[in-house]
């Protein structure tokens, strides 16, 4: 079982939000702000990478370039003067806020003993919900690879997803979701340096 990097300094807001980091700076950014008193949430999983002469097990970020913050949205100033933080993930003109029933799937899914692996993000296909084991109440889509069944976890307003592997008979269809539940990506951008949004033409880009 691989346990996520999580950094609790006491906050107990209920939604999430997320940062943009530089390459390969997920793990150093993490650090820094749980230094600076953040609550940070940063999902690891372990994936075997093969060269001719020998193989080597790494531990990398679910979400490459990502890092979750949860409260301290008014300290924002902090976060993005952090060295190796690109920007703040906004929807529109707001900071993107991630519900916490998302973020609490990834971390059952990445605390339990399952083999788990990003994945491409999915809207599409079954929506179950797993009804046994310690991922009880979480629901994605249920995809079939080769002879495995995958359940697909996603973080809608980031538009990525992760697959833990799954027996089909602990899940069942989930309800019906009305639209008011849905959280489609819409305009995204971020908040530079200066804590200003990123704006070019009519949306907000990735850069600062």
């Amino acid at each position: 079982m691989l346990t996520p990097q999580i950094i609790d300094a006491g906050t107990r807001e209920i939604d999430w939000w997320a940062l943009y980091t530089r390459h390969q700076h997920e793990k150093t950014v993490a650090e820094m702000l749980s230094a600076k008193g953040f609550e940070v949430f940063l999902p690891l999983y372990e994936s075997i990478r093969r060269w001719k002469d020998r193989n080597k097990k790494l531990t990398l970020p679910l979400f490459p370039g990502y890092v979750f913050v949860r409260g301290g949205i008014d300290r924002r100033l902090q976060v993005v003067t952090t060295p190796g933080v690109h920007m703040i993930l906004f929807h529109g003109e707001q900071v993107a806020m991630i519900p916490g029933v998302e973020i609490d799937a990834i971390r059952k899914a990445v605390e339990g003993p399952f083999r788990l692996e990003p994945h491409p993000f999915l809207k599409c296909g079954e929506r179950v919900r797993v009804k046994r084991g310690s991922l009880l109440g979480v629901e994605g889509v249920l995809i079939r690879k080769k002879n495995l069944c995958r359940l697909v976890i996603s973080v809608e307003m980031m538009a990525k997803s992760v697959a833990v592997e799954i027996d089909s008979t602990d899940v069942e269809p989930a309800p019906a979701r009305s639209d008011s539940d849905a959280s489609p990506l819409q305009q995204y951008g971020g908040i530079g340096r200066s804590g200003e949004p990123l704006l070019h033409g009519d949306r907000q880009i990735f850069s600062i």
